[in-house]
């Protein structure tokens, strides 16, 4: 029978095929571009770990390592009454584990007559060393290095290969045929023959239980330190452990 009220008044409407399709298709495509987004975001995360994974590493295999004691060699400035103190010291470093080589082109050399060390003109060396105490802080001492053992005759360390760099805070004046005798070492004031950047004077001159730290600075790979406590008495060669 009709019922002349009905559909007056309402309104009912129902999903079609179609507009189904369209919000799945919607759906697909927010789901795809997150999660495109939390790959690509996760990717570029492993990249950055593995990035700094191998960042680590280098830094690993290009540091050096001490072998071996640290050595102290005694010298004196002026007589009499003069100042006593250390006026080089030695270290046989080696490279931490086998990696990439180490530039170690040293700026001076020394050859065991009249002044140590000498300048090497030209030289360009890439590490660097410092110094500092309680009184001093130098910032580009002037270091020598001598091979030991296997080396294939560059300033380069090698796997396998070590080399024995030595420190200079006053000149050695070989005038004198003792180090421990008077006016057996100089200010490194700059004045030729002798080096530069050790010390100036005696003032600040290292001294008796008086610690002191060298860095070691090499063009990649960690820094190497070196600190160490003069004894209670000076030797002309310390061995500082």
């Amino acid at each position: 029978m009709f019922d002349p009220g009905r559909g007056i008044g309402q309104t009912q409407r129902g999903i079609t095929g179609l507009e189904t399709a369209i919000i799945l298709i919607a759906f697909v495509v927010v789901a795809s571009v997150f999660a495109f987004t939390v790959l690509s975001t996760g990717i570029f995360s492993s990249e950055r770990s593995k990035e700094t994974v191998h960042a680590g590493l280098d830094e690993v295999r290009s540091s050096l390592e001490p072998r071996g004691s640290v050595t102290a060699f005694r010298g004196r400035y002026g007589s009499g009454s003069g100042t006593e103190t250390i006026y080089k010291v030695s270290i046989v470093v080696a490279q931490a584990v086998s990696g990439e080589p180490l530039d170690l082109t040293p700026p001076y050399s020394a050859d065991g007559a009249s002044t140590d060390p000498d300048i090497v003109i030209g030289a360009q060396n890439k590490t660097i060393v410092t110094y500092s105490d309680s009184d001093e802080h130098l910032s580009d001492v002037p270091w020598t290095i001598a091979w030991l053992g296997y080396s294939n005759g560059d300033n380069i360390l090698d796997p396998g290969e070590k080399a024995e760099m030595t420190m200079w805070l006053y000149d050695r004046l070989f005038a004198v045929s003792d180090p421990g005798n008077d006016n057996s070492i100089g200010l490194m004031d700059g004045s030729s023959p002798g080096g530069f950047g050790g010390m100036a004077a005696t003032s600040t001159a290292p001294s008796l239980n008086d610690s002191f730290t060298f860095e070691i600075q090499p063009p990649t790979g960690a820094v190497l330190t070196i600190e160490r406590t003069l004894p209670a008495r000076m030797n002309t060669v310390m061995d500082l452990r």
